[in-house]
């Protein structure tokens, strides 16, 4: 494999090899043993730097099955010894969360909605400090509901937003609301942007994302078991979303955004719309054409990597 382009992550040598993982809990330096339960990981029963010391990437996604294909289809893009399909699942001790290591790049699962990537993101983080990894750069993979964009167009996301349009995420600590940033690392998000246009059939455009605590009302669906709201009411909201530059909806890029903020993580939310949500609520596409949708943002993230390790010009 090609060696990793050092000037690809900034200008400063010294700054580069210094940028470890961190963590934001003194206590962790206490303990004897940190036991990351949902992964089947511990610092006492596990070598993590032998084992994932070399992670420059990191990917997660929803689902199980999507972060395995990915798994096995960055495997033939790295052009890797072995067999892709007999890559072995890390976290098979547990049925939380899937976790693949091809070469330098992570594949895990996060289950749907914020309380489930918030676990996954906690335990994933301290792996990273524990294995001494640096100048990781992480992204999450995903499907969504465009705002005013054509099904299939992936979305890189500026600002994660919250149900009122705001770049930030509120988190509950001892009954006291705290509120971090969302903001994503705009050197990536361009890069990224940058590169899709050197890929075929990915229209891509950069655009806030807006994260909902659910899938239907949260959402403005008008197709869930419970809806309060008029269609038009529905329609204003998705207009405001749109002025305030919101391009699609998901579910898990506030906290995703603002962990990787606080512990000082380069990272980038890529997700395809499926449907444009101004023309509906339900996904209509055929599935080989959600299929192929869904490999979208697969496809200009392994393009990405491919050009962070200088395997390709």
């Amino acid at each position: 494999m090609a060696p990793i382009l050092l000037n690809c992550m900034g200008n400063d040598h010294n700054e580069y090899i210094k940028q470890q993982v961190q963590v934001k809990n003194p206590y962790l330096d206490t303990m004897e043993e940190d036991i990351l339960y949902h992964f089947s990981l511990s610092t006492k029963t596990h070598n993590l730097p032998e084992m994932f010391g070399d992670i420059k990437f990191v990917c997660v996604g929803g689902s199980a099955n999507r972060m395995k294909a990915f798994a096995q289809f960055i495997h033939q893009e790295l052009e890797l010894p072995g067999n892709p399909d007999e890559i072995r699942d890390i976290c098979e001790g547990t049925d939380r969360y899937c976790m693949y290591k091809v070469g330098p790049v992570l594949s895990i699962s996060h289950g749907m909605g914020v309380p489930s990537i918030s676990i996954m993101l906690h335990e994933l983080i301290k792996l990273l400090h524990h294995a001494q990894c640096r100048d990781v750069v992480l992204f999450r993979l995903g499907t969504s509901g465009g705002v005013g964009l054509a099904p299939g167009t992936v979305v890189i996301t500026e600002k994660a937003v919250d149900y009122s349009f705001r770049p930030q995420f509120e988190q509950v600590v001892l009954g006291k609301v705290i509120t971090r940033s969302t903001e994503l690392d705009e050197g990536v998000a361009n890069e990224l942007l940058q590169y899709s246009s050197e890929l075929e059939n990915l229209p891509t455009v950069i655009g806030n994302t807006m994260c909902t605590h659910d899938f239907y009302e949260g959402q403005g669906r008008l197709d869930g078991a419970l809806c309060s709201f008029s269609h038009e009411e529905k329609l204003e909201y998705l207009r405001k979303a749109y002025e305030a530059g919101v391009r699609n909806i998901e579910m898990e890029s506030t906290v995703f955004a603002a962990m990787c903020r606080v512990c000082g993580l380069k990272a980038a939310v890529i997700c395809v719309a499926l449907l444009n949500r101004f023309d509906g609520d339900q996904i209509t596409s055929s599935h080989d054409v959600l299929v192929e949708y869904q490999q979208r943002p697969q496809v200009l993230v392994s393009h990405f990597i491919k050009k962070r390790l200088g395997q390709i010009a």
